[in-house]
């Protein structure tokens, strides 16, 4: 596959962050506006195959100039790992090694409850809330991250 990033590649300078909500079908996605402050939703990924789904990424990190990722990691109440989480790691060493920028690992427990918790309260349809739920999960995961970030200085 070809790498935007290579060797000698100016990359632009950038506090931009995009978080994944990474799943068989969808992946959800948000970044973060151009001072690194807020977390706004993407237009949910529709999964096809590999190649298709990392040029469509490859895309979104070069048209928001994004110098680091964050991926939800779908851990157990108990906070162990499970085969959802090994395939999400396997994700996130993918895109190191593909867009060559710092690929963070961020608990993602209740994001996708929390998501669809504020969807109830808009008595959004099923089909739309099916695209809006991957999305509004990967905002609630940056977001949680930006906060995280914050409060551990």
């Amino acid at each position: 596959m070809e790498n935007d990033f290579s060797a000698g590649a100016e990359r632009p300078a950038s506090t931009r962050i995009l978080a994944i909500d990474y799943g068989s079908r969808r992946i959800g996605l948000a970044v973060t506006d151009e001072l690194g402050v807020t977390a706004q939703g993407l237009p949910t990924l529709h999964r096809s195959n590999k190649r298709n789904d990392f040029d469509h990424l490859r895309r979104t990190v070069k048209q928001y100039a994004v110098s680091e990722i964050v991926v939800g990691l779908p851990l157990r109440m108990s906070g162990e790992t499970g085969t959802q989480s090994d395939k999400v790691e396997q994700f996130a060493e993918a895109l190191r090694s593909r867009f060559k920028l710092p690929v963070h690992l961020f608990d993602e427990r209740l994001t996708s409850v929390e998501a669809n918790r504020v969807l109830d309260e808009t008595e959004m349809s099923g089909r739309r809330r099916k695209e809006v739920v991957d999305q509004l999960a990967a905002v609630l995961i940056l977001q949680a991250f930006l906060d995280y970030r914050t409060h551990r200085d």
